[in-house]
């Protein structure tokens, strides 16, 4: 089968398509035949960077094949599977964090991190709701509750696209930040308020915020800080460990900070599943590569400038 390859960390031009053997599959596991990949901002963080690579994927071994997102087709069913045949149409993140060797024509998966599709989705939607979407999931299920005054930085980003329509959801007023562009576009998936970043200082004119979440870190997350209420939470994705002087203004102002990083759960696949069949959550796919291109896809991705979600299509 054909998977790229990355020898080293560095740049796309390190992602190399190769040919090498199909997976073997263990109990408990299903091999996919690859349809569509969700690249994520955290793909290429990790691919230039080999500490973070050691970290995420749990190896120091090279070469790795990257990516975590997929969808496809049943083509092997493991000892002990008994959710899955051959022949279904499935999508899920494999193996995050860890090895999820997603970059690849076939795709080893635990059964536990899949779900089935839902009957009417395509490969390349399908393949979009998975990290982005399960990260939202996650992140706001037992934290957000109707009423509550949400703020989701980068509305227009893959996980503030699917945060937006999940807390709207739930009953929350949402508020989310985004370039002016990509105002209606927020708006579309139910964002009560919009705030233009480059015109605006959202510190400024917000206060009395119940939940944060942050998708930027830095100055991004210090001023959050200044516009949460007493007994409110603020989730910041990148940041893994809070400076000093933060969490002790957060603990003074009684305020919770929390790193969260997602984790494969093929029981909130099959929620998402049913919120895609239900219609309370739609994808966003602004633009798609064939297989062959896929370096182009990280280089859109290191843009900064990606609506909702780049699909890698096999």
């Amino acid at each position: 089968m054909k998977a790229y390859l990355l020898n080293e960390a560095g740049g796309v031009e390190n992602l190399v398509l190769s040919e090498i053997e199909k997976p073997a599959i263990k109990a408990g596991e299903v091999l996919v035949k690859t349809k569509a990949i969700s690249i994520n901002p955290v793909d290429v963080k990790v691919r230039p960077h080999e500490e973070v690579l050691n970290m995420i994927l749990g190896t120091e071994e090279r070469p790795v094949i990257l990516g975590w997102d997929i969808s496809g087709t049943v083509a092997e069913v493991g000892a002990d599977v008994t959710d899955f045949a051959i022949g279904d149409n499935v999508f899920g993140m494999v193996n995050f964090p860890g090895h999820g060797k997603a970059y690849a024509e076939y795709v080893a998966s635990p059964a536990s991190h899949l779900a089935k599709m839902p009957a009417d989705a395509s490969f390349t939607d399908a393949a979009a709701t998975t990290l982005a979407a399960l990260t939202a999931l996650q992140v706001l299920t037992g934290r957000v509750k109707s009423g509550d005054r949400v703020l989701i930085h980068a509305g227009s980003g893959g996980v503030g696209h699917f945060a937006i329509q999940m807390a709207k959801n739930l009953g929350a007023h949402v508020i989310t930040t985004s370039s002016a562009k990509n105002r209606d576009f927020c708006m579309t998936l139910g964002a009560d308020e919009h705030i233009d970043y480059r015109e605006q200082k959202f510190e400024e004119v917000l206060t009395d915020i119940d939940f944060v979440l942050d998708g930027m870190g830095g100055a991004i997350l210090e001023n959050s800080l200044k516009v949460v209420r007493s007994d409110g939470k603020i989730v910041s994705l990148p940041t893994h460990t809070f400076p000093e002087d933060l969490q002790a203004a957060a603990d003074k102002l009684n305020v919770a900070l929390e790193f969260v990083m997602v984790q494969s759960n093929g029981d909130d696949m099959n929620t998402l599943k049913g919120m895609l069949e239900a219609g309370s959550l739609k994808p966003h796919v602004s633009v798609t590569f064939p297989f062959e291109k896929l370096q182009d896809a990280h280089l859109q991705l290191e843009s900064g400038r990606t609506v909702g979600k780049a699909i890698v299509t096999l």
